[in-house]
């Protein structure tokens, strides 16, 4: 997706704050670099799902890799390049 992204993780030594925090950060310092610009990328907060049962992590993983394919990215699902994630 062009203006978001979607993530399936597992927090382990790490709160989710801090975890987006740091990768908005790094996404941000390499996109700036990248195409010399300065400023930041991000609109602040993210909105956060927590999976609550364990019978609906396919169903999410499945929801999250499809999402490109839905969206039109790409034109089968083959060629988004995380399809084949461990839970579909």
């Amino acid at each position: 997706m062009p203006d978001h992204f979607h993530w399936l993780v597992k927090l382990e030594s790490c709160s989710l704050r801090k975890l987006m925090r740091e990768t908005k950060s790094l996404i941000t310092r390499e996109v700036n670099f990248s195409t010399n610009r300065n400023g930041p990328l991000w609109q602040q907060g993210y909105h956060d799902r927590a999976l609550r049962r364990e019978e609906d992590l396919v169903r999410l993983a499945r929801y999250v890799v499809a999402k490109p394919l839905r969206v039109g990215l790409v034109e089968r699902l083959g060629d988004y390049p995380l399809w084949d994630a461990i839970w579909v």
